[in-house]
Parts: C-alpha cells; sequence; structure tokens
C-alpha cells in the first residue's frame, strides 16, 4: 500500500508539471512608439526605446551650421546645451499616434556666450578714427573708417532659439557697424606758421580762411617747430617775465597799451609760447621775438575769436 501511495504521487506530479509551465506568462515584446510620433523635429514613430534614445541624440548632435558673410562655422550642439531624450522618449512611447512631443533644451549660456565672444572676436575690425596731417605745408583731413563686428546679442539669441527648436541653419549672423569716435567733421579751425616766411594761415578743416604776416622767434630763441595745440586764451594779459637771461632784471607788466602781449594770449603746447598781439607792429614780417609768434593786434582779437582751446597747430620751418 504504502509502495502504491509513493508511485501516484510521483504520477500526480509528472501530470502537473506541463500545467504550471502552460500558464506562465509569456515575455512581452519590446514596446515601441506609436506611428506618426515625432520628438521635436525628429520622427520616431515604430522606433523601440533604446533606438529611439540613441536616434535622437544623434540627430541633436549634428553641429549648428553658422554663417558670417562668405564664411561658414559649425558649432557643437552638444556643448552648447543639453537635451532631455530621456523624459522625451518616456512621453513618446505612450502618446497618440501622429503626435508631437516637445525635446526639452538646457542652452548652457556661458558655453553660447563664449563661443560667440570668440567668433566675434576673429572677425572685428575696429574703427579708426579720422586724422589731421599736414601735407604739401596745407592740412590734409584723413577720413574715418567705420568697423565691423558681429552682433553678439543677436548671435546669442538665435543660437539659444535654433538649439531650442531643434534647427541646424544655416544661421546668418549679422553685423554691428561700430562708429568711430573722431570723424573728419570733428576738426574745426586748423592753423599753420611758416617760420622761415613769417605767416600764420587760417584754415577751416582743409579749406583755406585767411593769411597774417606775424614775426616768429630771433636765431637765438627760435619758435619750436612741430605740432601743437592752444591750450589757453586769456584777453588782456598780464605779462609776467619768463624765466630766461633776458628777462631777469623785468618787471610784470599789468593790461594795458605797453603790454607786450597786446590784449590776446593764445598760449600753444610749447611751454611759454604763445600767440599773440603787440604793440610793435613794425617787428611783423621778421624774426624778432623770444620764440613766440607776434601778430597785429586787431589781427591777433580777430583770430583769438574764431579758434579755441584745442586747436591745432602746426609750425613749419618753410
Amino acid at each position: 500500500m504504502k509502495r502504491l501511495s509513493i508511485v501516484i504521487v510521483a504520477l500526480a506530479v509528472v501530470v502537473c508539471a506541463p500545467a504550471r509551465a502552460a500558464e506562465e506568462p509569456v515575455p512581452p515584446q519590446p514596446a515601441t512608439i506609436p506611428e506618426g510620433v515625432v520628438i521635436g523635429n525628429v520622427p520616431v514613430g515604430g522606433l523601440d526605446a533604446e533606438t529611439a534614445i540613441a536616434y535622437v541624440r544623434a540627430q541633436f548632435a549634428l553641429p549648428l551650421v553658422l554663417q558670417y558673410g562668405t564664411f561658414v562655422f559649425q558649432a557643437p550642439a552638444e556643448t552648447l546645451a543639453a537635451p532631455a531624450v530621456q523624459r522625451a522618449v518616456e512621453q513618446a512611447l505612450v502618446a497618440q499616434p501622429n503626435t508631437t512631443v516637445p525635446l526639452a533644451v538646457t542652452v548652457r549660456k556661458g558655453a553660447v556666450r563664449a563661443y560667440v565672444a570668440d567668433l566675434a572676436s576673429r572677425f572685428a575690425r575696429k574703427p579708426v578714427d579720422a586724422r589731421l596731417v599736414l601735407r604739401k605745408l596745407r592740412p590734409w583731413i584723413v577720413p574715418e573708417k567705420n568697423g565691423r563686428e558681429i552682433d553678439r546679442s543677436a548671435a546669442e539669441a538665435a543660437v539659444d532659439r535654433a538649439l531650442q527648436s531643434g534647427v541646424r541653419g544655416p544661421l546668418v549672423l549679422k553685423a554691428k557697424v561700430l562708429k568711430p569716435k573722431l570723424t573728419r567733421k570733428a576738426f574745426g579751425a586748423v592753423l599753420v606758421i611758416r617760420r622761415g616766411s613769417n605767416r600764420l594761415l587760417l584754415y577751416r578743416g582743409m579749406r583755406y580762411v585767411r593769411t597774417f604776416g606775424v614775426a616768429t622767434g630771433q636765431r637765438q630763441y627760435p619758435t619750436p617747430l612741430g605740432r601743437f595745440r592752444i591750450v589757453v586764451k586769456w584777453k588782456n594779459p598780464w605779462w609776467y617775465p619768463p624765466s630766461s637771461d633776458w628777462a631777469k632784471d623785468l618787471d610784470p607788466v599789468p593790461p594795458g597799451p605797453s603790454n607786450p602781449l597786446g590784449t590776446r594770449w593764445m598760449g600753444i603746447s610749447s611751454p611759454g609760447v604763445g600767440i599773440h598781439g603787440t604793440p610793435q607792429p613794425g617787428s611783423i614780417g621778421y624774426s624778432v621775438s623770444h620764440g613766440c609768434i607776434r601778430m597785429r593786434i586787431p589781427d591777433a582779437e580777430w583770430l583769438f575769436a574764431r579758434v579755441g582751446v584745442g586747436t591745432t597747430v602746426f609750425i613749419v620751418s618753410a
């Protein structure tokens, strides 16, 4: 009886084993994204999650094409932004067919700013100020030139939008004009003093206005040559003896008919030298001063009213 019971139990085990195996669930096939679903602007319908992640990442990693003039660049999208691909794929798996799932993108603002700044520095052209020079004893204005550079703010905003939208270009970068600080219109009166011929010529920019006879420095006290500017203007000035041997025993002279400076003083950027009137009109046309430029008093007053502090003064040997 005992032996028979063991046999029956063994048969029962053999008979029941196939039945339990048949009841176990079949492992699910990999889930696929419904047909027609798009992540951002990347179609992923029919792909499984792993394939979709790899495909979206590869599409996002395509370089962002930028164009500036005739130059074309490829910006590394993956270093400028980070897409939330995993989350987008999870949403795509449960999305309705033929729908678009947004791809959230975190733009690295600092990286974009640095990339655009580097690009801008490579192509920046600085503005050039207008310059005043003397050419053939006449004032000549070398005209200014505008500069150009990539409009950084506009470029950063455009790159941000492209990374967010998935667009890869070409993205045309705009240029910004840089204006010089000094233009040709900034030059007003210009004086050219010809020491050899004792003449002072007034120009308005490059346009000739008037010539005056002057007296310049004698041989032992020559009027300095070079480029200077008017640094001070005084009406009815006092005359003070300069620190020189020829004036060591002289006293200051107040304004008046006997003042050696006349009624106007226009000091230039050479120490102790200026353009002024003189009560000795007979000295005009000769090299008799102690370095200054003498003018007839009415001429000095006329000129005083038409030049300002900062006016350029060229003194040449001609």
